[in-house]
């Protein structure tokens, strides 16, 4: 099911729809346009696409989320954020292979890259390392706070797909289907994890508390445990001893003492016309 959008971009694409194919080619040509009337505004595109939002400056960050969750012995969330990483960026190359579409052509190109255009690695790659840093992060981020990095992950994601149409080397669609990829893969691999974690005992966790909700204790491999029952206070008898028979009376002579509910049996003394009727 994660990968459904993906694949309905995917034959959106494929069979070349002419009104996918006119928002493309609008979208890039009036982007194209305004690049260069400002070309300072291009500088300025490069370096946030080759540089801060470059998917090599993505990757590096997983790695050293990578390499903290180890240190903190979190080893199967560091598990999971590096498969993540790694399956994102092997999925993309797999669709680009397989797709083949070229990248826009356009008069005067402000900006070159190589390879296939559909789905754009870019877009895929902010989307994984976004999606996986918030998943990870967020049982550690207060929840006044946590609508922050929502928010910066939203324009980390949003600011590269427009720096890759504006630069002309992505179509709209390139970037879309590199979002929807990225999230079929983050779903795919956080429902793995969640299965994982069913196995070992702990419960279901949400997206707002973040995959492992474990990791603020000191070791978020260990399991909880239930609390201790609580002994009963001194001088109280438990409740299993408060419904017990008592034992029988000892009466002199060696008997035991009648129930209330019965009448004493008569003595040897009792006349037969005192019997009890």
């Amino acid at each position: 099911m994660a990968a459904v959008p993906f694949a309905l971009a995917l034959v959106v694409v494929e069979s070349q729809w002419v009104p996918l194919h006119r928002l493309d080619r609008g979208a890039a040509e009036r982007l194209h346009a305004a690049a260069l009337a400002h070309p300072d505004r291009v500088a300025l595109l490069r370096v946030l696409s080759d540089w801060v939002w470059d998917p090599v400056t993505m990757r590096l960050l997983v790695a050293v989320l990578v390499a903290w969750l180890v240190s903190r012995r979190a080893w199967r969330l560091a598990a999971w954020a590096g498969v993540t990483a790694v399956a994102g960026g092997l999925i993309g190359l797999l669709a680009k292979s397989a797709v083949e579409r070229a990248r826009p052509h356009l008069p005067d190109p402000v900006a070159h890259a190589p390879g296939f255009s559909f789905p754009s690695g870019h877009a895929m790659t902010a989307t994984t390392t976004c999606a996986v840093l918030l998943l990870v992060l967020l049982p550690l981020i207060p929840r006044a706070w946590r609508a922050l990095p929502w928010a910066v992950a939203l324009v980390t994601v949003a600011g590269v797909g427009y720096t890759r149409v504006a630069l002309g080397v992505h179509w709209v669609s390139d970037v879309v289907g590199g979002w929807l990829l990225g999230l079929g893969v983050v779903t795919a691999t956080a429902l793995v994890f969640e299965a994982w974690r069913s196995d070992t005992g702990r419960r279901r966790s949400v997206v707002a508390e973040g995959l492992e909700p474990e990791l603020t204790g000191p070791d978020p491999e260990v399991l909880p445990t239930e609390p201790p029952v609580p002994a009963p206070p001194a001088g109280r008898r438990p409740e299993t001893d408060q419904f017990q028979p008592l034992a029988p009376q000892r009466v002199p002579g060696g008997g035991a003492a009648p129930d209330r509910g019965q009448a004493s049996p008569p003595t040897a003394s009792t006349s037969e016309g005192e019997r009890p009727c």
